[in-house]
C-alpha cells in the first residue's frame, strides 16, 4: 500500500493568499478528489450546539421520529436507518439521517422542487442550530468554489449564480454502535451525487477514499477541520479533470465499537435548472468530451436518487 496522506490547507490563505489557496486546494483535489481544510473560522461553540441538537432528536424514540419521515426521497425531515443503499449494494448502510434544504418562498420558481423544511418540536433549540449550520456550510461552499473557479482558469465568481439558489442539502448522520459480529462498513462505497460536499465530524475514525492504486486511505483530519470532496455533477462539468472519489465508512476498531458516530455533511447543488455542459477549458485533444449531451441539475440528481433507493 502507498503510503499517503491529505495535508490539511489552511483557510487563512484565503484572505492573505487567494491563488496559492486556490492552486493548493485545487491540487489535492485533482490527486484526491478530496481536500482537508483547517482554520475554516466557523463557530465552534455553534457547530456543536448543532450537533446537540442533533444528538437529542437521534435520541428521541423511533415512533417520535418517524414522525418525521416527509415528502419524497428523503429530501426533508427523517430518514430511517436501514433505508439507504449505495448504487449496485444488496445491503442497506447502517446509518439514520435527518435532511434540511433550502427555505423558500411559496411562489419561488424552485419552489415544487425543493419542499418545506420540517422541524421537530420534541427539541426546541434544533431549528436554531441546524439553519444556522446549513447556511455557514452553504457560504464556505461558495467559498471553495471560487477557489476551484481561478484553479480552472475561469472567473473568480463563475459558480455564484450557477449554486446561489442550488438544490443543496444538509444531512445530519447518525451511525449507531456496531456490533463485533455485524457488517463491516457502515456506509458503502460510493460517489456523492452533487457539487461538493462539505463535512464536518471526520474525526471519529471510518472516513476512507479509494486511491488509484485499489487501496484505500484513511481520512484522519485535525479536530474541527473541514473534509470537502468533489462529487459527479463537478466531475462531469470539469470532464473528470476534478475526480468524484469513490469513498466509504467503515466500522471502528473494537475498541470503539460502543461509539455512535455523528457528522454533518453538507451536500452542495447547482440550481435545478443549471445546464451541465463540460467546460470547454477542460477539453483539449487528449482529453475529448465524455459528456457530448448536456443535462440540467435536476434531471441527474432524479436519475441518482432512483439508483441509491430513495426515489
Amino acid at each position: 500500500m502507498t503510503s499517503d496522506s491529505i495535508l490539511p490547507v489552511s483557510f487563512a490563505a484565503y484572505e492573505t493568499d487567494f491563488d496559492g489557496f486556490a492552486r493548493t486546494l485545487g491540487e489535492s483535489f485533482t490527486r484526491y478528489g478530496f481536500a482537508v481544510i483547517s482554520d475554516h473560522r466557523l463557530d465552534q461553540a455553534r457547530i456543536d450546539a448543532a450537533l446537540g441538537s442533533a444528538k437529542a432528536f437521534f435520541a428521541l424514540p423511533e415512533a417520535a421520529k418517524r414522525a418525521y419521515v416527509v415528502g419524497q426521497g428523503g429530501q426533508r425531515g427523517y430518514t430511517p436507518f436501514g433505508v439507504e443503499t449505495a448504487k449496485g449494494e444488496a445491503h442497506h448502510d447502517l446509518k439514520e439521517f435527518w435532511h434540511m434544504g433550502r427555505d423558500l418562498p411559496a411562489d419561488h420558481p424552485y419552489a415544487q422542487l425543493m419542499p418545506p423544511n420540517v422541524w421537530p418540536s420534541e427539541v426546541p433549540d434544533f431549528h436554531r442550530d441546524v439553519a444556522w449550520l446549513y447556511g455557514a456550510l452553504d457560504a464556505m461552499g461558495q467559498k471553495v468554489l471560487e477557489a476551484l473557479a481561478v484553479y480552472l482558469g475561469l472567473d473568480r465568481g463563475f459558480f455564484e449564480p450557477t449554486v446561489n439558489d442550488g438544490n443543496s442539502v444538509l444531512r445530519l448522520l447518525h451511525y449507531p454502535p456496531t456490533a463485533g459480529d455485524g457488517p463491516h462498513i457502515r456506509a458503502a462505497a460510493h460517489e456523492d451525487i452533487n457539487v461538493i460536499t462539505l463535512l464536518l465530524g471526520a474525526e471519529e475514525a471510518g472516513l476512507e477514499v479509494l486511491r488509484r492504486d485499489g487501496s484505500w486511505l484513511a481520512i484522519n483530519p485535525p479536530p474541527g477541520a473541514l473534509v470537502c470532496n468533489i462529487g459527479d455533477m463537478l466531475q462531469r462539468l470539469t470532464n473528470h479533470r476534478l475526480p468524484s472519489t469513490t469513498h466509504r465508512v467503515v466500522n471502528p476498531a473494537p475498541e470503539r465499537r460502543g461509539v455512535a458516530r455523528y457528522s454533518t455533511p453538507f451536500f452542495l447543488h447547482f440550481n435545478p435548472d443549471y445546464e451541465i455542459r463540460t467546460l470547454p477549458t477542460c477539453i483539449d485533444a487528449t482529453h475529448p468530451d465524455r459528456y457530448p449531451e448536456p443535462l440540467t441539475a435536476d434531471g441527474y440528481l432524479q436519475q441518482r436518487l432512483r439508483e441509491i433507493k430513495l426515489l
